[in-house]
């Protein structure tokens, strides 16, 4: 029997599986290490590479309870950012490369009494749709140390220390960080404007904690109309912009529930805030789209939020779009690595995975970016708000912008597009990113010609979500990142992403500029994310590149190389012309015709 003893859950945000390193030293003893370090005797391993800042901790001879192969005898290796483990004992190589912070759990299995063959060791669940076990002999309590450890570095923070992130001395040439600059990508969509104007009235994080500083609202409000909306919406997250449509001006705007409550309440500032964002562009009704069921939302007035009625909001239309919340999305994502790690049942698939509604929540989030998406392309403007104004608003105010707007469809644009969400301690994650980055991935599916970007840059981005190698993706919000200085302290995974785009451009990219992209969210056109959720069972055949995109790649060298080489002869006898000075040389001009070699 396995006794299964939890110790601990990872309280901030972790790491998944990396991309190959840009950067890298041979994995070898630090200089700096400690004498209780040199006491380890730690050997070194020529194929794993260090990133920059990244020490080595300790190795250890243990037995890996491989789900695919039995137990696998090997040696693990702990540094300051990951686990890597290689087996010793059969030809074919078997590795693990866990950077630490996608451990959420560790958990002691078995204990000195336990009989059975390889019943004694850890047990480490992770992020990533898949859990480590490993055995160890059970004289002389010989998981104590690599357990203290794998304790103290995976959960930094709990221990007094720092993430990897503000650790990690990469270098790269381009600053990541400048990539989204607020003002520039406002004026961009062509803001400010006689409708929209920018406020600094929260400069100083005073209006609302989770917003950034720089807020673009409605010209004709006031100041003092936002502080008043604000004390009427849940965490003061009053409606902002998002994004403008160039040509009919209309918005979309996010914020978070009103404070109604069971008794309830009207608040006229709020009220005719609202009616200024229909007035700006001239439509009739302004559309209110409450990512909540109905029912959870009347529920919510019993804590004091609540919806718009239409008593109160006469000008407005209020939808509902049934997207459920973080607790049912957990339980959700649950059911999926249950049938997905380690073992994938072929005989009931298909039900399996209809069990796990998954697919159906996909659905739902698609579906209602599509309604955005089309609200506002015919010429009406929207509010997008469910309780507090994160989780669910993000992801159908960046879907809804990504199907209206090509630029985000760019390499450059994807990494401007505003994909943040509330970031919650491991016991209350919920999987609202990865859905997000999974609905866009069904939209690449439909439009393989539309996004100048690829599957691996998807891949790679929530592969980091939770790495802590880059500084993107931690803390909450704006202020909590300025008060950490991580724009000063890390490197951006935009950084590391554009230091060779080549790795993440899709071959068959045309671009489109005015071309409103509507994928068909129905269950007969939505696939699993077999690529990402199940790529952990080598069984399981994965094509990281199909022979088409391979062989048009190809296609594309050659023509490079064709051009070139055109272009060459053509300078070569350019030159020749030139100097000559032969009688022929008074012979009326000799034209060269430039080829061009289409594919």
């Amino acid at each position: 029997m396995w006794r299964k003893v939890r110790i601990c859950v990872n309280p901030v945000m972790a790491s998944a599986p990396i991309a190959p390193y840009s950067i890298s030293s041979p994995l070898t003893n630090s200089s700096n290490q400690n004498a209780s370090r040199e006491s380890l005797k730690m050997e070194p391993l020529a194929d794993v590479m260090l990133l920059p800042g990244e020490e080595r901790v300790t190795d250890k001879d243990i037995i890996y309870i491989c789900p695919f192969n039995a137990a696998v005898k090997g040696k693990v290796f702990i540094t300051n950012y990951r686990l890597y483990f290689k087996n010793t004992d059969s030809e074919t190589p078997i590795t693990l490369n866990v950077p630490l912070g996608v451990i959420s759990r560790v958990e002691k299995m078995g204990g000195a009494s336990s009989r059975g063959e390889n019943s004694y060791g850890l047990e480490i669940t992770c992020k990533d749709m898949r859990n480590l076990r490993f055995a160890l002999k059970q004289e002389g309590h010989s998981r104590r140390d690599i357990f203290d450890l794998l304790f103290k570095y995976a959960f930094p923070l709990s221990n007094g220390m720092q993430l990897f992130a503000f650790l990690s001395q990469e270098k790269y040439e381009e600053n990541g960080w400048n990539v989204y600059e607020a003002l520039e990508e406002y004026r961009r969509q062509g803001l400010p404007n006689s409708e929209w104007r920018v406020t600094f009235i929260n400069r100083n994080y005073e209006l609302c904690d989770t917003y950034p500083t720089i807020l673009v609202v409605p010209y004709k409000a006031s100041e003092e109309d936002l502080r008043r909306v604000a004390s009427f919406r849940s965490r003061c997250r009053i409606p902002v912009l998002s994004w403008f449509h160039k040509e009919n001006h209309a918005v979309i705007t996010r914020c978070s529930q009103p404070l109604v409550g069971m008794s309830g309440k009207r608040n006229k500032d709020d009220e005719r805030y609202l009616d200024i964002i229909r007035e700006a562009n001239g439509t009739t009704k302004l559309t209110i789209y409450d990512a909540r069921p109905n029912v959870n939302a009347v529920a919510n007035k019993a804590t004091g939020g609540g919806y718009e009625a239409d008593d109160a909001y006469q000008s407005a239309e209020l939808v509902f779009l049934d997207i459920h919340n973080i607790h049912v999305m957990r339980e959700s994502l649950k059911k999926l690595k249950d049938i997905v790690y380690p073992n994938v049942e072929e005989s009931h698939w298909l039900s399996s995975l209809e069990s796990t509604h998954w697919l159906e929540h996909i659905k739902l989030v698609l579906s209602g970016a599509i309604q955005v998406a089309d609200k506002v392309s015919s010429g009406s403007s929207v509010v997008v708000h469910c309780s507090d104004g994160w989780d669910r608003t993000a992801q159908l105010t960046s879907l809804a912008m990504l199907m209206l707007d090509s630029y985000y469809r760019t390499l450059r644009g994807f990494q401007r597009i505003g994909h943040g969400d509330k970031n919650h301690a491991d016991q209350d994650r919920s999987p609202i990113f990865l859905q997000f980055i999974d609905c866009v991935w069904q939209m690449t599916k439909q439009f393989p010609t539309a996004f100048e970007f690829n599957e691996r840059l998807l891949v790679v981005i929530l592969d980091h979500l939770y790495s802590c190698r880059f500084g993107t993706f931690l803390y909450n919000c704006e202020s909590a990142r300025e008060s950490n200085n991580v724009r000063g302290k890390t490197v951006s995974l935009w950084s590391f992403v554009n230091s060779d785009t080549s790795l993440y451009t899709n071959p068959f990219y045309t671009p489109e500029s005015s071309r409103v992209l509507y994928p068909v969210a129905s269950m007969r056109h939505l696939e699993l994310w077999v690529t990402y959720y199940i790529r952990w069972n080598p069984r399981i055949h994965h094509q990281q590149q199909s022979p088409v995109e391979q062989r048009y790649k190809e296609l594309l060298a050659l023509r490079d190389q064709y051009v070139k080489k055109l272009e060459e002869l053509q300078l070569s006898d350019s030159s020749h012309l030139t100097n000559s000075s032969t009688p022929n040389a008074a012979t009326p001009n000799q034209h060269i015709t430039h080829l061009q070699t289409p594919f």
